[in-house]
């Protein structure tokens, strides 16, 4: 037995310095191979733009292609871009621990800087139109100010009385009138495109960008947890059938599980069914019955310990998107306010009620005890009742709090007629 237990302490010990070893190579190796695989990204925007575009920036600016292969060109730009920036941040990051000094780096970042300089504007055109459509604030024409005599700057106009302002005809109509006029302008149809354009390419984007931050913590939890963590957990508890259990409760759920089988044989042997209770066959029984309960607790405890680290890597991977990723983020921003904003005050303030009683109603501490019993043996916690009792009479109190502060704040401001419709559907 000791020499088993020597042999596979000694193996591991091999495995765990293999490991290391290779981490340690990775990781030396890895600001040269994130600068190579961005230098890659760029040179194959480079050959687009020399095969494709004249040597000149992706944009309908240079050549002038379909609204489909535009698309298409568009959407390859944006993927080595991306391709770029995560790679980038791996060599800065990488740099602060493994210290390097390479001529034929400094030629790689030139080829990076290059391209990356070039289409550093397309992002902030990006950025200014995403904001521009949340803003709600009435723009002035200063070219048609500038038209007005005497008048060369926007601070000398001069601010009339509304009364002074009133003409012949209603205000109102005046408006319709120069809305119809600059429908019918040669420039309507280009300018009605360009703005459909703009806001179908932001609704992808913030679509494709929600996409990913639900489906890539799914797969880094998955993937990490089946692939590296689990491996790693069984090798490190072996075949130790003395920690079994990682909580009282897991220990309780296993005993009740032999408790019934044992009764379940008992109801059998009433029933002439099954040998006498103190036989060998219904020890053994009762012995194979244990081993099997032991060796699925043992799963689920290598299975509870490898949620907590597959946990973390999930969370790691979804701030790494959102360090990496805040031009989406402002266009995602600008897309669910055009949908919260685009309802109607009925439907604001229905789904108000619906969210605040769910959370913070009458009846949601037993949804509370439910959410933090299903945290707790995903994790393989013990679900303490004080814990969850206190944290059921707290939390929903002060998130009931801050909810009535943003109301009271913000929604009466913004929108006034659906916290009338509100307090109308709360009476």
């Amino acid at each position: 037995m000791k020499d088993s237990f020597a042999k596979t302490a000694n193996l591991l010990r091999q495995n765990l310095k293999g490991y290391l070893r290779s981490l340690n190579h990775w990781l030396l190796d890895t600001p040269e191979r994130a600068l190579l695989e961005a230098q890659q990204a760029a040179q194959r925007i480079k050959n687009i733009e020399r095969e494709h575009f004249d040597n000149k920036k992706i944009s309908l600016e240079s050549v002038k292609y379909t609204e489909n292969v535009m698309s298409y060109w568009q959407a390859y730009l944006d993927k080595n871009l991306t391709i770029i920036k995560i790679r980038l941040a791996e060599f800065q990051l990488s740099r602060r621990i493994v210290n390097i000094s390479n001529s034929v780096l400094l030629e790689k970042l030139k080829v990076i800087d290059e391209v990356v300089e070039k289409y550093t504007i397309k992002d902030k055109l990006i950025n200014n139109s995403a904001l521009a459509s949340t803003s709600q604030a009435i723009q002035i024409n200063r070219s048609e100010i500038n038209k007005q005599p005497g008048s060369s700057n926007i601070n000398d106009i001069q601010v009339t009385p509304p009364s002074e302002n009133t003409g012949v005809f209603p205000r109102s109509i005046s408006k319709t009138v120069n809305r119809i006029k600059a429908d019918f302008t040669p420039q309507a149809e280009e300018e009605f495109m360009r703005n459909y354009r703009i806001s179908r390419n932001r609704t992808r984007m913030a679509l494709r960008f929600l996409i990913t931050l639900i489906i890539v913590p799914i797969l880094a939890q998955n993937l990490s947890k089946y692939f590296l963590v689990i491996p790693i957990v069984e090798r490190i508890r072996g075949d130790n059938t003395t920690q079994i259990f990682i909580n009282s409760d897991m220990e309780k759920e296993a005993l009740h599980e032999l408790h019934n089988f044992e009764q379940g044989l008992k109801f059998e042997y009433l029933l002439k069914q099954a040998p006498p209770l103190d036989s060998e066959v219904m020890k053994g029984k009762i012995k194979d019955k244990a081993m099997e309960i032991a060796e699925g607790f043992n799963i689920k405890s290598s299975s509870d310990i490898s949620n907590v680290f597959a946990d973390l890597i999930s969370l790691f991977s979804f701030g790494i998107i959102i360090a990496l990723n805040k031009r989406e983020i402002v266009i995602l921003k600008s897309f669910m306010d055009t949908i919260v904003y685009g309802l109607s005050d009925s439907a604001k303030a229905f789904l108000i009620i619906l969210f605040t009683d769910i959370f913070v109603g009458f009846h949601s501490p037993d949804g509370w005890e439910v959410l933090l019993e299903g945290l707790a043996e995903h994790l393989g916690l013990p679900a303490s009742r004080n814990v969850m009792f206190f944290f059921i009479a707290t939390f929903p109190v002060i998130l009931n709090t801050i909810f009535k502060y943003w109301i009271f704040r913000y929604l009466s401001r913004l929108s006034p007629s659906a916290l009338a419709t509100l307090k109308e559907m709360d009476e």
